[in-house]
């Protein structure tokens, strides 16, 4: 199945004002468009990216932008796309929908305005989209909705930004809405790319007008299905938003921080010891709550059993290199005449990373989850093999807190990849990709892997069980 995802962002934001497009406001140290950017163009379910843009973008894109082109294009073997944007949303929908190639089998929109859609909520959404033709994320209401009656302000009232009266409320309830039946559409919204196509010819034939693409199916005669949304996946529409989104970034970097609580760490980086064990903060999007949890409490001490100080697992793969191949590392596709010869992809490096997770949590090896006798791993993504490893681990009580990982092959030289390798993996485990570590050696022409016959690659995986907190 061939997937190619769009991301909307040719509009400026006027609601959020300011003298630059919203999307490139940083949160959490990041542009809004680099974090929706990379959360698409890191999928694995994803094999081609269009981004609509206002023109000033693509005559002049921004760094983080032209990296990502250069993961695309020149690693990862992904299409990369800019296209201009329209005057309305689904104009920049249809410009992209042009340039998508005609074998792409579902198609996936989502808002660039919208940074923190889950890899799990994308490959939901796709899914739901491969079997029904249409499918959107939402979120059940859940507060009481009223339906207000026309506006019922006294003549020549004032107006405020909002279209409220400056002079007081001018709307009455006209009926409460059953909640249950209530449902607040995000994105992404994935479809069978025919679905989308014949709705977007009947939008611009007749003349139609929607705030999204799930709008134009409906109205097209085609059922879109449901898919359980997030609450975190907030759209960033005005400035109040940023303090969200803000708490939203920050609660993931605080999660990463107490994960490496187990090696005597707190989240500025202080080292404590048995004599002084630290607690750490918790600051969530309603504001800041302590939580005082002592290192023994975290990690279940207790003299009737040992310490949870986390575990270690070690990873070892090697694939011979044959013509006919492309040579995939870390779900990048490496130019090379030779790549590696296996079932899968022959990706090493995800390979040996796969292992080491295993073998921490005690899971055997992968081999024995992903045997090259059962044809659904034929030719399968190792990221996607290494995204399923974290999730059976995740099912045990463990996460990963970081990887390291090395190379050893003669040729060619990754050194201009591993960027683009870290950030991919880092996608696949789920943490950041500062804590993932690829670096590369040779083998000095000893044996196969010196001779240029082979790659190989050695890895570690740290992980520990996921902390269950009291308060």
């Amino acid at each position: 199945m061939h997937v190619t995802a769009i991301i909307a962002a040719g509009g400026r934001g006027q609601r959020f004002g300011g003298a630059q497009p919203k999307v490139l406001v940083a949160v959490g140290g990041r542009p809004i468009l680099e974090r929706s950017v990379m959360a698409l163009l890191t999928h694995p379910a994803i094999d081609a990216l269009v981004v609509a843009l206002p023109q000033a973008l693509i005559d002049s894109p921004p760094a983080y932008l032209r990296s990502a082109g250069a993961f695309a294009l020149g690693g990862s073997g992904k299409a990369l796309r800019m296209v201009a944007g329209g005057g309305r949303r689904q104009d920049s929908v249809a410009n992209a929908f042009r340039v998508t190639e005609a074998h792409t089998d579902i198609i996936v929109i989502h808002d660039a305005a919208r940074p923190f859609a889950s890899a799990e909520l994308i490959a939901n959404t796709i899914a739901a989209a491969a079997e029904s033709g249409a499918a959107l994320a939402a979120v059940q209401a859940r507060d009481t909705v009223k339906r207000a009656s026309p506006d019922q302000g006294p003549a020549g009232a004032g107006r405020d930004v909002t279209g409220s009266s400056v002079s007081g409320f001018s709307r009455t309830v006209a009926e409460t809405l059953d909640r249950a039946t209530i449902f607040l559409a995000q994105t992404p919204q994935a479809f069978r790319r025919d679905v989308l196509r014949q709705a977007l010819e009947i939008a611009e034939r007749d003349g139609l007008d929607a705030s999204d693409e799930a709008a134009l199916v409906e109205r097209a005669g085609f059922p879109v299905r449901l898919v359980d949304g997030e609450t975190s996946n907030i759209k960033i529409t005005t400035p109040a938003d940023l303090p969200i989104a803000e708490a939203i970034a920050r609660s993931a970097t605080d999660r990463s921080a107490k994960a490496f609580a187990l090696q005597g760490v707190d989240k500025r980086g202080v080292s404590s010891d048995n004599e002084g064990f630290s607690s750490w903060e918790r600051e969530g999007v309603g504001g800041s709550e302590r939580e005082s949890v002592s290192f023994s409490e975290r990690e279940g001490f207790s003299r009737a059993a040992p310490a949870r100080t986390g575990r270690a697992g070690t990873g070892y793969d090697l694939h011979r290199l044959v013509a006919g191949r492309r040579l995939v590392l870390g779900g990048v596709t490496i130019p090379f005449d030779r790549g590696g010869l296996g079932h899968s992809d022959a990706d090493v490096i995800c390979h040996a990373v796969t292992d080491a997770i295993f073998g921490a949590a005690c899971l055997g090896d992968i081999g024995r989850h992903f045997p090259d006798s059962d044809p659904r791993w034929k030719d399968a993504s190792s990221l996607d093999l290494l995204a399923r490893a974290v999730a059976l681990a995740a099912e045990h009580g463990f996460e990963v807190g970081n990887v390291d990982v090395t190379v050893v092959l003669e040729a060619p030289k990754i050194r201009d990849h591993v960027d683009a390798m870290r950030t991919a993996v880092a996608q696949a485990i789920g943490i950041d990709a500062a804590r993932v570590s690829i670096k590369g050696k040779t083998n000095e022409g000893v044996d196969a892997v010196g001779r240029g016959e082979a790659i190989a690659a050695h890895a570690i995986a740290l992980i520990r069980a996921i902390p269950r907190i009291q308060k």
